[in-house]
């Protein structure tokens, strides 16, 4: 398998105003699209976490299934601080694993995890870099295991299309100057995974087809 030897984009300059950043661009759009589908995942008993950003996410994913433990791998060392610091204190923290690592270099257990979860993550890489990522980490996903993913996606036809295409440029420039971000646009990040034997099994679309949300489970 080729690895990836560019860094990883460094978060730590955005992780105090990520939240109002986001409000700010999308209101709770983004909260509702990582949010929905959690309780799909109360059965798991091993969950990856990869890019888990400021915590929100985690904080309702350790409510949502109480008796899974939670390896949380993020680049971003001050983003993991402010994720651990929102669960500090409680019986959930002690099944919660922080892990600061580039997660094309980590080590993943094979078969060890019941689902992975990639919330507005995988759009931070090229195409080629998103089919390397799922295959390593595909194989530390269990048969019958699950992907919960979500992510922008570019509407079919029309205005909406247009004004999706206008955004994301505006945010990868964005992003890629505070950042370092490898991606100058989407990758075909769903097709990836089904390509990779995860195939969609719940799905919902918010702001007119611009975000995504998905289930998937891996055949």
């Amino acid at each position: 398998m080729t690895m990836i030897t560019e860094p990883a984009p460094n978060f730590d300059s955005l992780a105090r105003a990520y939240r109002l950043l986001e409000v700010i661009a999308f209101g709770r759009t983004l909260e509702r699209a990582r949010f929905c589908m959690l309780d799909r995942l109360a059965g798991c008993r091993d969950i990856l976490v990869l890019g888990e950003g400021d915590g929100r996410c985690l904080a309702r994913l350790v409510s949502a299934v109480p008796a899974a433990r939670i390896h949380c791998v993020d680049a971003s060392a001050a983003m993991l601080d402010r994720a651990a610091r929102r669960i500090a204190g409680t019986e959930a923290a002690r099944r919660v694993t922080f892990v600061r690592a580039d997660a094309f270099a980590a080590d993943f257990p094979p078969a060890g995890y019941d689902a992975v979860v990639t919330l507005f993550f995988l759009d931070c890489f090229r195409a080629e870099q998103v089919a390397l990522l799922v295959e390593r980490v595909a194989a530390a996903v269990k048969p019958g295991g699950l992907w919960l993913f979500a992510d922008f996606a570019i509407p079919a036809a029309g205005l909406a299309r247009i004004r999706a295409r206008l955004v994301l440029a505006v945010l990868y420039a964005f992003f890629r100057w505070r950042t370092g971000l490898p991606a100058r646009e989407l990758p075909p990040s769903e097709k990836i995974l089904c390509k990779a034997g995860f195939f969609p099994v719940d799905e919902r679309s918010f702001s007119g087809g611009f975000i995504r949300s998905a289930l998937l489970e891996r055949r």
